[in-house]
């Protein structure tokens, strides 16, 4: 590569950072705290992602996907998940009209899923027929109605909520739709200072609108960017290490690992790490991915991709602690078998 397209790429990358930037602003102008969310959040946007986001209510993540459609100059869509929502009512259904001739003919309704930005509620209260729906046309980008395809052009971006404590009445997301989300990310309670500035916020006067400062198709342009950032061999194959030192079969797996855990991530988590840490590297400054960038990215893009056994379920293990033993302990010297 040239040196001209290398200072021309660095160019670009300083742009990028800088939208970055503006966005985690605007954003935080309505959103108190909850720093490490709102970059997860933006990260999976510009990598071409989606979210999971775990929480008890009322911490605000409802409010944060509205902000974001508001800030992207973006459509919304929100689907409230419940046993009795179909899958017509979130991807659309044919109606029978009559036209201007008087004759009558099929016309496609479209529903909230073809918007830009699309907030899920409580995607585990519905049926896995009607999770699947919108599961579907998360990882193919279109829906099908009656034979018809209907493509859903431009920015797709889905946030789906699930409530950790009211699990009766629920429908849990199976492992391979849990596969499909980008990141998983737990939404913690907020600090007393934070608190306070919520209530400043929320009960002293009105709350001014965030500003939209950037098009969808921006965010689209900021994602085929953030695949240039180069890769050393050596970080790329710690990555795959720590994809494969989650199979308790592997020869790269922990002894953690191979006591506690049935299953681990997919090919699809190492792609989640490798894109997530380019972006992150950008964000701290480098122009290159580091290993610290995959250390950082790893508990989002894999605590809903690994699956523990009835032994880690009995004992208590969660998924993070899983991650941080990798962490502590897979190297890049070792085999990829």
């Amino acid at each position: 590569m040239s040196e001209s397209i290398d200072n021309e790429l660095r160019d670009r990358l300083e742009q990028f950072r800088g939208d970055f930037g503006r966005l985690r602003e605007e954003v935080s102008k309505r959103i108190v705290g909850q720093q490490p969310i709102v970059d997860g959040v933006l990260t999976s946007l510009i990598a071409g992602g989606h979210v999971l986001l775990e929480g008890v209510p009322g911490l605000g993540k409802t409010l944060l996907v509205r902000t974001l459609s508001d800030v992207l100059d973006a459509s919304f869509g929100r689907i409230q998940f419940t046993p009795d929502l179909m899958p017509a009512d979130l991807i659309g259904t044919n109606i029978l009209v009559e036209t201007q001739n008087g004759h009558k003919e099929f016309q496609f309704q479209r529903g909230p899923v073809f918007a830009n930005v699309v907030l899920a509620d409580e995607i585990n209260r519905a049926t896995p027929k009607t999770q699947s729906a919108l599961l579907e046309a998360m990882q193919e980008h279109s829906v099908t109605v009656a034979g018809t395809s209907h493509q859903l052009d431009g920015l797709f971006f889905v946030l789906a909520t699930q409530n950790p404590l009211e699990m009766e009445g629920t429908y849990p997301l199976p492992e391979a739709q849990l596969d499909r989300f980008l990141m998983k990310l737990v939404v913690p309670f907020p600090t007393t200072d934070e608190m306070e500035t919520i209530m400043d916020r929320t009960t002293a006067g009105e709350i001014s609108p965030p500003e939209k400062i950037m098009a969808s198709d921006r965010v689209i342009e900021l994602r085929r960017l953030s695949r240039q950032i180069p890769i050393a061999d050596e970080v790329r194959r710690y990555a795959i290490l720590m994809i494969m030192g989650t199979h308790p079969s592997h020869e790269a797996a922990t002894p953690m690992v191979r006591k506690f855990v049935r299953y681990g991530s997919s090919p699809r988590g190492a792609q989640a790490l490798i894109l997530c840490a380019k972006i992150r590297a950008v964000l701290d400054g480098r122009f290159h991915v580091a290993k610290e960038d995959i250390r950082e990215m790893a508990h989002a893009t894999l605590r809903h991709r690994v699956m523990l056994n009835f032994e880690g379920q009995a004992d208590g293990i969660t998924i993070d602690a899983i991650v941080d033993d990798l962490i502590a302990n897979v190297h890049s010297e070792a085999a990829v078998a």
